[in-house]
């Protein structure tokens, strides 16, 4: 395992942690803070990371990958729209993982990290790795990279929908995702408003989003 890898395992478990706690399941039915997303739904997307990585680290691609994870979002359909019809925002598979409830996720999930730290401790994932549902390639890292900002990102999200604090994640984690979306959110809105939003806060722009 590279330092990619034992990185993307911490956050697994760290949102692991999170998808399974008491208030996930006590509000498991609520609107979460995300639009047209109950805490069920928000806490399968988030612990289907780990599923997404054990699935995607065995498709050894013959084909170019990207020149990094930044291309990825570049290019990235959901990215590219803001309407939350579009079908890029497709939900289905996050309501029909919820409809199955808690128990069912909290299992998977456990599964599913178990599955992925192997993978990656025993050497099995690709060093070029196939993106089925975006039809692209990513060297490991840059994918991996992908499920962290998904993971840190959703991990917020989460944390705020169930009244949480937001749990904290270590450097090797946190700092690359940081630096990804500081990266997209300085090509989107300019050097200027992000130096604004982190230093002056009598004239923060209303969003320096990342996307």
């Amino acid at each position: 395992m590279d330092s990619c890898d034992d990185a993307f395992v911490t956050a697994a478990h760290l949102a692991l942690d999170l998808v399974t706690r008491p208030e996930v399941a006590s509000r498991w039915d609520a609107r979460s803070a995300l639009p047209e997303m109950t805490v069920g739904m928000l806490a399968c997307h988030l612990g289907r990371q780990s599923a997404r990585a054990a699935e995607v680290l065995v498709m050894d691609s013959p084909d170019a990958p990207l020149r990094d994870a930044g291309e990825h979002y570049r290019r990235a359909a959901w990215v590219r729209t803001t309407d939350l019809s579009d079908p890029a925002h497709d939900r289905s598979t996050d309501a029909d993982e919820a409809s199955q409830g808690f128990a069912a996720m909290r299992d998977r999930c456990s599964d599913t990290v178990s599955a992925v730290g192997r993978l990656l401790r025993d050497g099995g994932a690709a060093e070029v790795v196939a993106i089925p549902w975006q039809g692209w390639s990513l060297r490991r890292p840059d994918f991996l990279l992908t499920r962290m900002v998904e993971i840190v990102v959703h991990a917020d999200d989460l944390a705020r929908s169930i009244d949480v604090p937001t749990p904290p994640f270590p450097d090797d984690v946190y700092l690359p995702v940081l630096h990804l979306l500081a990266e997209l959110a300085t090509e989107r809105h300019g050097q200027a408003a992000i130096i604004s939003a982190l230093t002056r806060r009598e004239r923060m722009p209303d969003t320096v989003s990342a996307f």
